[in-house]
């Protein structure tokens, strides 16, 4: 099944469900540790002595498979936040300390990422499908700049000053405070912008043009 957000340079990504998850063999490469190694301390982590309940092995390592260079079937597995941090516990060293941090923030980078896709996913799903089509590992900007970019030629502001001056939960969707004119306005402009994503990635460019377009044939 495809991922919401497609694997980075060190194996971390987002499943269906928008949970953050990284991949044990793109671990054991950025560790320095063969896979079989990995395998060995996961099972030692989710074996029934080890103390941790059934509940959290099952919440955060799943058992998936791959295919070799040699098209063999392999174990594998898709760790949470939590269950890596249980895995590298034990790594010790300066370079395992490095990689620790390093996975933290890419950890800290894809959770941020999901949150801003989900919730750009409320107010313009086709740009957001179009997004993850463009970019192999977006990042929490791709989203943000232009969902603000619409909402601030339409609204004046962006959905988050928008809440703070109209007293919206965080995180709750600004459509049902629209009008009927601004939310016209907006999905006319999310239309316009999908083709321009790909016609014409300069941002400014773009931003310049559905102004163009709003104040001239949608504003009023």
């Amino acid at each position: 099944m495809k991922n919401l957000i497609p694997e980075d340079d060190y194996g971390v990504f987002a499943d269906q469900k928008g949970v953050a998850r990284v991949d044990s063999l793109f671990v054991a490469a950025t560790f320095e540790k063969g896979h079989r190694h990995v395998l060995r301390d996961i099972a030692r982590i989710i074996e029934p002595r080890s103390g941790l309940s059934e509940n959290f092995i099952h919440d955060n390592f799943i058992l998936s498979t791959y295919r070799d260079a040699r098209g063999r079937k392999l174990p594998r597995y898709l760790m949470t936040r939590d269950g890596f941090t249980m895995l590298v516990m034990g790594y010790t060293g300066p370079k395992a300390m490095h990689f620790k941090e390093l996975y933290i923030q890419r950890f800290n980078e894809m959770e941020q990422c999901v949150r801003l896709l989900l919730s750009a996913r409320q107010e313009f799903p086709m740009l957001t499908d179009m997004i993850c089509r463009l970019h192999e590992s977006p990042k929490p900007y791709h989203f943000s700049n232009e969902c603000d970019m619409l909402n601030r030629i339409v609204l004046g502001m962006s959905a988050k000053q928008f809440r703070l001056a109209n007293g919206i939960e965080k995180g709750q969707s600004i459509r049902p405070y629209l009008t009927a004119q601004q939310i016209r306005a907006l999905d006319r402009l999310q239309h316009l912008d999908y083709g321009l994503l790909y016609s014409c990635p300069d941002f400014q460019q773009r931003k310049q043009m559905l102004m163009t377009y709003y104040k001239t044939e949608l504003e009023g």
